[in-house]
């Protein structure tokens, strides 16, 4: 009989700590609280916590807060940089990561004050410092947007 061996696949997570360490993004632009789930660059779920609090919400829109879907998108594209810069890290080189592309965007549903988002993001295919990510945002397991992002890394300029 021959025995079958699976890899167990370990996930990993990434604390807002890490975040601030690896990415170069700060309040209000960081739309990423933590990465509960990282699997090296093939997919990973981020949370960004949506509060009353945001800056957007002054102006989009007064009465009925939307949290605008640009920083949805936004938030997508950080945990895909975020796994990305982290999984090539080197102690001797900073990075940075650039997006390139936003392809197939959608928008469901709205999500506001309140919703806890979860960034769903997996690896379609990374070639040398260029990845392809197909991304969800859920709010209580239901879709609220989704995109392709295209991201490339390059190495920081400074510091």
């Amino acid at each position: 009989m021959t025995e079958t061996v699976v890899a167990a696949t370990e996930l990993d997570a990434m604390s807002i700590t890490d975040i601030l360490s690896t990415l170069p993004h700060r309040y209000p632009m960081l739309m990423i609280d933590k990465i509960i789930e990282i699997d090296g660059d093939d997919s990973a779920i981020g949370i960004k916590n949506v509060t009353v609090n945001e800056p957007a919400f002054q102006g989009h829109f007064p009465g009925t807060p939307i949290f605008p879907g640009v920083l949805i998108i936004e938030g997508m594209a950080q945990v895909c940089g975020a796994i990305a810069i982290r999984h090539d890290s080197r102690d001797d080189k900073k990075s940075i990561v650039m997006l390139l592309g936003v392809d197939k965007a959608k928008f469901r549903r709205p999500a506001g004050p309140g919703d806890t988002l979860e960034y769903h993001v997996t690896k379609i295919q990374r070639r040398r410092n260029v990845g392809r990510y197909r991304a969800e945002a859920k709010v209580n397991g239901s879709v609220v947007a989704e995109a392709e992002i295209t991201a490339m890394i390059s190495e920081a300029k400074g510091d």
